[in-house]
């Protein structure tokens, strides 16, 4: 595995919104910083729903974007998905919470899926991409940093798989919004999940 590109965005309003996003993201040269926000330079405007400590840093693998592609029909430029870093032979669906990504002197925890929003649909042109892309269950996956750094493409990465309970970028898609039994509740609390999904978990929400 490697780094395939790094994407940033820039703040622009989509057809349709009044706001500005930064979803429409873009592969760039050089090294960039990497820090407990994510990558500095990148547009995050919805700080309520985008970004955190536990949503730094948004990874689509490859082999999703190629699927994507043949799925839709045309090519996606790196970056399209809204993600940050792009990396080679990485297959999102079976990442689970808690597995790591290690390149240069960064390392990056798995906290949970990517889900699409109405944004998301704008800026895909397609108001079925929602229900699409919740059903085919390759998301991507959003990090938290345990240890920041410069990240640059072409940058080797080391992937390690979870040992605890696996809590899949699939299993959070499939039960999202959704009461989860007694057994998912203690899998997903002994597992490095986001912060905000523990906490609906606690509260009695899923």
């Amino acid at each position: 595995m490697k780094i395939l590109a790094i994407c940033l965005g820039r703040p622009e309003i989509l057809a349709g919104k009044k706001y500005k996003t930064g979803i429409n993201k873009l592969a760039i040269s050089g090294p960039v910083m990497l820090d407990a926000e994510g990558l500095v330079g990148d547009a995050i405007l919805n700080r309520k729903h985008h970004g955190g400590v536990d949503q730094a840093v948004y990874i689509q693998g490859s082999l999703d974007i190629d699927w994507w592609s043949r799925d839709l029909g045309r090519e996606l430029h790196y970056g399209m998905f809204g993600e940050n870093l792009v990396i080679s032979d990485l297959e999102s669906q079976m990442l689970a919470a808690g597995d790591r990504f290690a390149f240069g002197d960064i390392l990056l925890e798995i906290t949970s899926p990517r889900m699409p929003c109405a944004t998301f649909a704008a800026h895909m042109g397609d108001p079925k991409i929602v229900k699409r892309y919740t059903q085919a269950a390759r998301p991507g996956a959003y990090a938290r940093v345990l240890q920041g750094g410069m990240v640059e493409a072409g940058q080797p990465v080391t992937y390690t798989a979870y040992v605890g309970e696996r809590v899949t970028m699939a299993d959070m898609m499939a039960t999202y919004g959704r009461k989860l039994s007694v057994a998912d509740r203690a899998r997903y609390l002994s597992a490095p999940v986001h912060y905000k999904t523990r906490e609906a978990i606690l509260a009695g929400e899923m």
